[in-house]
């Protein structure tokens, strides 16, 4: 069966891919506005805390739960306990709603490292009078639909290319050569950056405490749940935790490889990223606004429009040579959309290549890639029409829960389903299942196959009973504020910590046992 399935050439490439899928969008584009939104500092300590005690227990659990079994994530489930079998639908219903907006969003870049090659190439400011600020282009760029579609059918082509090569052929090959030149044009973008007047500024709102409100960046720190919940989201869309993605990656994984060691590699080097992309995109964001003689709290610092308007507001301000760092910088979103998104089509199309094994049959991994890449086509065609709401295309449920446009834009909307549920739900409802039914010696027993800690064990032992349930009802919390009720959400706290009670009943009121 391992045969069949395929597996990573080495733990090098293991790393590499697991980093590929961690390292994506949600470092490059979503950490920093993130960050900018929730007051720089306040936001990093937080992030980091629930990296450390949430993110790498996870990232353990999930990859054992993948070598353990040999499956995807709706078969990892299915062995391991009748109680929670159907909570790998809820790990597999994630990334495919992700990839309906995430491959949108690949297009786009697609589509500005054309603009940008065009601009070096040609001149066209020069030449015809055209406009490369990022306000007009982002603005021309939604409301052109074709366009839109045209793209993301494009980088939806690329993933199928990669993954229908397999997981060495494809997926490995991809990462060993994307993740090195990642962080090679992350560095040059950020020396960039760092050598721009004014980009001490942005330098402070990341890493000085209180700074953001000093300044005048922003009026008043968000509150800690509110921190909490964009934290924590940030986490598990970056981590790629909650979809799929590791323990489909981790059925991959050799036995002789260690997960612990692996996990905090994984962990470490996406949360260096993340921090890495802070520094490129926010102090050039300062420096552009304040060459432009914007006040401090005029600046873009939050939102998706910091990537696609004003980063690209700030390579065009540097003239022809701006497109240069405007293709690099592009180019290496590109690459970590891609790295992410192929590991969001392998989860979503490993139970189905996992099934036909199980059955004796031929995986036909491309038959099943391509299905997958069509049904991902449709949904994201949607969202590239809909152009963030630029062309009016109806969404469904815009007045549910008695909120006016709650969800106005087909990108929330599916975010709201993954990101905003499932992803905390899932990792919520995981934690309990393994803290409080399976016990926590389930994951350990396959952990010391090749790794022995003592500490290592209790750590695990009070963060997956106790620490990661609790903080998972906390990000479920938040992220339903900020999705639903944002001007009034305690609500969202009654629904979350009602969910952890149920959960944790359902948990441990007596079963059938999987044999």
């Amino acid at each position: 069966m391992e045969n069949k399935r395929g597996g990573f050439g080495s733990n090098l490439g293991f790393i590499l891919a697991a980093v590929g899928s961690a390292v994506g969008l949600g470092n490059i584009w979503g950490f920093p506005y993130k960050m900018g939104k929730c007051g720089g500092f306040s936001f990093l300590i937080v992030y980091l805390a629930l990296a450390a005690f949430v993110g790498v227990i996870i990232m353990v659990s999930e990859i054992a739960l993948g070598r353990m079994t040999g499956t995807g994530v709706v078969g990892a489930y299915k062995k391991v306990t009748k109680k929670f079998k159907w909570l790998g639908w809820l790990g597999w219903i994630a990334p495919l709603l992700i990839m309906s907006f995430y491959s949108v969003l690949g297009g786009y870049c697609i589509q500005y490292i054309a603009l940008n090659l065009a601009e070096f190439g040609f001149d066209l400011s020069g030449t015809m009078g055209a406009t490369l600020a990022g306000g007009t282009t982002f603005a021309a760029m939604l409301t052109n639909p074709v366009g839109c579609v045209g793209f993301t059918f494009l980088f939806l082509i690329i993933c199928w290319l990669i993954n229908a090569g397999g997981v060495s052929e494809g997926v490995e090959k991809f990462n060993k050569i994307g993740m090195p030149a990642l962080f090679g044009m992350l560095v040059i973008v950020i020396i960039k950056a760092w050598t721009m007047p004014g980009a001490n500024e942005g330098l402070k709102f990341m890493f000085v405490p209180g700074y953001a409100v000093k300044a005048g960046f922003i009026e008043k720190t968000p509150g800690i749940i509110e921190i909490l919940g964009t934290a924590g989201g940030q986490m598990f869309f970056s981590l790629s935790l909650a979809m799929g993605a590791i323990i489909t990656y981790g059925s991959y994984l050799s036995k002789d490889e260690g997960i612990v060691k692996n996990s905090f590699i994984i962990v470490i080097a996406d949360t260096l990223v993340a921090i890495m992309a802070g520094l490129a995109v926010i102090p050039a964001a300062v420096a552009n606004g304040m060459a432009n003689g914007l006040a401090f709290s005029q600046i873009q610092l939050s939102g998706p429009k910091l990537l696609f308007v004003t980063l690209q507001d700030v390579f065009a301000a540097m003239g022809r040579m701006g497109s240069i760092f405007g293709i690099i910088f592009y180019l290496l979103v590109l690459i970590a959309a891609i790295s992410s998104a192929i590991s969001l089509v392998e989860a979503t199309s490993a139970p189905f290549i996992d099934k036909r094994i199980a059955k004796g049959g031929d995986p036909k991994r491309k038959r099943s890639v391509t299905i997958i890449i069509l049904v991902i086509a449709v949904l994201a065609a949607l969202v590239a029409a809909d152009g963030l709401g630029s062309n009016g295309v109806y969404v469904l449920g815009q007045k549910s829960f008695g909120v006016d446009g709650w969800n106005d834009i087909w990108l929330d909307f599916f975010d709201f389903w993954s990101e905003g549920i499932a992803m905390p739900l899932g990792a919520m409802l995981m934690s309990l299942m393994i803290g409080w039914e399976l016990g926590h010696d389930f994951i350990l027993k396959e952990v010391h196959l090749n790794e022995k800690s003592a500490a290592f064990d209790k750590f695990y032992f009070v963060c997956i009973k106790y620490i990661v349930p609790i903080a998972m009802a906390f990000v479920l919390a938040g992220q339903l504020q900020s999705f639903v009720a944002k001007p009034n959400g305690n609500i969202m706290y009654v629904i979350a910590l009602a969910a952890l009670i149920a959960g944790f009943v359902y948990t441990v009121v007596p079963g059938e046992k999987k044999q």
